[in-house]
């Protein structure tokens, strides 16, 4: 990736990850633009934040939003683009079809759709010689009944999804009805596998790795999202990582969700072409930037304690330890926990996440739908056939 990119364009900035990064590219000395849909992102208020640029919603209104993209890249005389979340496959269209003077940070849109597809990225692991779980497409009611004799063995879910939103683990028979398999919204049925699930978060270039971390989520937004996150170390998970991202020649952030059984084999369950919050356990500015801009060595994760972001915490991580009499435990993980929010002359996130909470829980009201539903409502990516 040649060349000084002294302005860079961060996307996704609703994320706490697009925050942290434009967090770590700033204290290198960069530019940074960030830019996403929301009025009030937690991102736009940091002192990171060069300037704002408010988006249309890229899956409502994906031409009106590479345009937009467009225009902002050559207004801003931006060098390189580096998407954080699901909009990275907005973006690679966008890619695709223009002409845009800057660099993007991803890949392909047919190489992303590809593992984040969760039956192609299986079939594709297990190409490279990985040992993967049986996994099955269903795209018909036929497919469906199949595998229903043994559906106390499987975990369903659909291919195009995130948050582990609408999984089913070892569900009934009769509770498969509730599913509705097709080509256009297919599932994939995948033996469920008992262990520990580790996720991995890596930076890579041209198939080399430049930033790998691994990590366990000890509380969660429900079912789905991660909100308390502590460090692990894995060989066997990083070989894993490697294999795929060198056999892809991987431009970009990509992560992973891998199950680790009881004789230590690391099986892949899924692929997220995007940034996840094993980022967080990276805090030298210049050390991320030389690796992931110029030609510096990969680099190690600096932080060791948990990570968190405390009002997840009081909002999902206490009621979870209420109903689970867990309390005790709640109390020494926000003990021990840095809040990944905190950064050095720079308290406006912290500050700016009521906003941005307040603004997530107007549209979850307003679509009936949930939080974490609500976060992601406007930037998703369903595959190429989404309505």
């Amino acid at each position: 990736m040649p060349g000084p990119d002294n302005t860079i364009l961060v996307t996704g900035a609703r994320a706490p990850v697009a925050l942290h990064l434009a967090r770590l590219l700033h204290g290198a000395g960069r530019r940074v633009i960030l830019a996403d849909s929301p009025a009030h992102p937690i991102a736009a208020a940091s002192s990171a934040c060069a300037r704002y640029h408010r988006l249309p919603p890229p899956r409502f209104e994906p031409t009106a939003y590479a345009e937009a993209v467009e225009t902002l890249v050559r207004t801003e005389g931006v060098d390189l683009v580096i998407p954080t979340c699901e909009e990275v496959f907005y973006l690679a269209l966008a890619w695709r079809e223009r002409a845009i003077p800057a660099r993007l940070f991803a890949p392909g849109i047919d190489r992303l759709a590809q593992l984040h597809d969760k039956h192609a990225f299986i079939r594709l692991a297990e190409s490279f010689g990985l040992a993967v779980p049986e996994t099955t497409l269903l795209q018909s009611a036929a497919d469906l009944e199949a595998v229903r004799g043994r559906s106390r063995e499987l975990a369903f879910k659909p291919v195009w999804s995130r948050f582990a939103s609408q999984v089913l683990l070892r569900p009934s028979p009769g509770a498969l009805d509730a599913i509705g398999p097709s080509p256009a919204a297919p599932w994939v049925a995948q033996r469920f596998i008992a262990g520990d699930e580790i996720s991995a978060y890596a930076v890579a270039r041209d198939g080399a790795l430049k930033a790998f971390s691994l990590y366990r989520s000890l509380y969660r937004a429900g079912r789905g999202a991660g909100i308390y996150f502590e460090r692990v170390e894995d060989a066997a998970a990083r070989h894993l990582v490697e294999r795929i991202v060198a056999a892809t020649g991987w431009n970009g952030q990509i992560s992973f969700d891998l199950m680790r059984e009881a004789d230590g084999r690391v099986l892949p369950l899924e692929c997220n072409p995007r940034a996840v919050s094993g980022l967080h356990f990276f805090r030298d500015p210049s050390r991320f930037a030389d690796a992931l801009l110029g030609d510096g060595a990969e680099v190690k994760p600096d932080v060791a304690k948990p990570q968190t972001v405390r009002l997840a915490m009081w909002i999902y991580g206490l009621p979870a330890a209420l109903r689970s009499g867990g309390l005790r435990g709640f109390r020494q993980a926000m003990r021990e926990a840095d809040d990944l929010l905190d950064w050095p002359d720079d308290p406006a996130p912290k500050k700016a996440q009521w906003r941005a909470l307040a603004e997530i829980a107007g549209t979850a009201w307003r679509e009936r739908i949930s939080l974490q539903a609500a976060s992601t409502r406007d930037m998703e990516w369903n595959g190429p056939l989404q309505s």
